[in-house]
């Protein structure tokens, strides 16, 4: 049993699409990050960086338990131990590394950061705007070209570097993208959105989520709480 500590947001759903793909028995304890429970002692002791997602494998390596926190982390271990959605040969399996790291290091923190400034920031700064919705539209075109000449982002096969993006681009219109203008993405995403397990793992926690509008959620998630001692 995997027993996933989440909230439903793109770094969540990575976790919860993989676990749907693979059919590994997993229970869903919700953490509500608006509400500060991303702070709590025994979150942090499993996270301590206070970030979603994080799993306990009760059947980790050699039967033992494992924790584990770090969402692309996370991934690559469901794909070694189910040994789905990543390939075995090293030269593919790096192929699939490189584009979950451009997730993890450059999609999900600048789309992260056009978001923010877009719709949460209490102010409107125009460079911040401008500057993370040019990247976002940057991104967006490496993937883009990559998709030109590969059904996946990782080659002809859909796998966790897929996993792992795809959430992040089912907000493309809080980003300042018309994703028109990337047909290639077009395309890709509307094929991963059609699997009957991304559709239900985009579902795991969806009716728990509340808009992210009162003082206090944006105290937890963008205030000085962010910065205390936990």
């Amino acid at each position: 049993m995997i027993d996933v500590h989440s909230w439903a947001t793109p770094n969540g759903h990575k976790v919860h699409i993989m676990l749907e793909e693979t059919g590994l028995e997993y229970r869903v304890h919700p953490i509500d990050i608006g509400a500060g429970d991303q702070f709590k002692p025994e979150f942090l002791a499993l996270s301590p960086n206070n970030k979603i997602p994080a799993i306990v494998d009760s059947d980790g390596p050699d039967g033992k338990p494992i924790t584990l926190f770090e969402s692309g982390a996370i991934l690559i271990y469901l794909a070694e131990k189910t040994g789905r959605f990543q390939p075995v040969d090293p030269a593919g399996r790096y192929r699939v590394l490189q584009w979950v790291m451009f997730q993890m290091g450059g999609l999900g923190p600048m789309l992260g950061q056009a978001h923010h400034f877009r719709i949460y920031a209490p102010q409107r700064i125009d460079y911040a705007v401008e500057r993370y919705t040019n990247e976002a539209k940057r991104l967006y075109g490496v993937m883009d070209k990559q998709l030109g000449k590969t059904q996946y982002l990782a080659g002809d096969d859909y796998t966790i570097a897929d996993i792992a993006s795809f959430p992040w681009t089912r907000s493309w219109q809080n980003q300042g993208i018309e994703l028109a203008e990337f047909p290639n993405v077009q395309r890709w995403h509307e094929a991963i959105a059609a699997r009957p397990a991304v559709q239900r793992g985009v579902e795991v926690l969806s009716s728990a989520r509340k808009p992210l509008i009162d003082d206090k959620a944006r105290e937890m998630l963008f205030g000085a709480t962010q910065y205390a001692k936990h």
